[in-house]
């Protein structure tokens, strides 16, 4: 037996042994298939074939490919929280440190992880009801926190605000085509970014003194 052979047979032991190894394997896989593919793009067949998982391993996790879209758009979800908020539902906030500190990390998180971004806005156009979704209501309610501090401006629309900071930032990697770049340069482009996003919400992009009437349009 070749040395690759006997590390795929290691693996396949490994998993065989840890059921909940081997269902992360296949949602992993099923994620980057449903960020390439969409939902109907996903099966458990392909899925297996692709982490290379026995079928029959597979359908003994997922036995529907409805089921197994929905774990991994749940999973998703429930990675993206996890890398983003250590605790969504903690009392400790400091705005100061926690607003930069999360934009700096979904930035990272999404150069490096395109796929998971492309997956959750999938999941986010077919869910029927966003709202539900454990990362948007994570990631609003730090927005919610943001806008009632001493350092937000005032009558930020917080729906609309998250909307913009996480579609922008899920699709930065797409556009710069993040997964055929070098560390470093996934690098540069997630410092561009961050210090873009950060700039907008210190200074914004309009020299309010040079446009009276947008000032009046914000007031209506």
């Amino acid at each position: 037996m070749s040395t690759s052979e006997q590390s795929s047979a290691a693996k396949k032991n490994v998993r065989r042994r840890n059921p909940e190894k081997t269902r992360q394997v296949i949602l992993e896989t099923a994620s980057a298939l449903l960020a390439k593919s969409g939902p109907d793009g996903v099966s458990v067949s392909e899925v297996a074939n692709l982490a290379g998982i026995n079928r029959g391993t597979a359908y003994h996790h997922f036995q529907t490919r409805e089921e197994l879209t929905n774990a991994t758009m749940e999973w998703v979800s429930e990675r993206l929280c996890d890398e983003l908020f250590s605790d969504p539902d903690t009392d400790n906030f400091d705005v100061r440190h926690s607003s930069t500190d999360i934009a700096d990390r979904m930035a990272a998180f999404a150069m490096s992880n395109p796929e998971f971004g492309t997956a959750w806005l999938r999941r986010m156009r077919f869910k029927e009801d966003q709202s539900k979704d454990r990362f948007w209501k994570a990631f609003v309610s730090h927005m919610e926190k943001f806008s009632e501090s001493d350092i937000a401006e005032k009558n930020i629309d917080v729906e609309v605000h998250s909307f913009i900071m996480l579609v922008s930032t899920f699709l930065w990697p797409l556009w710069c085509n993040a997964q055929n770049l070098s560390p470093r340069k996934r690098k540069e482009l997630q410092v561009r970014f961050r210090n873009e996003v950060l700039r907008m919400e210190m200074y914004g992009i309009i020299d309010e003194r040079k446009i009276v009437e947008k000032r009046k349009q914000l007031q209506k």
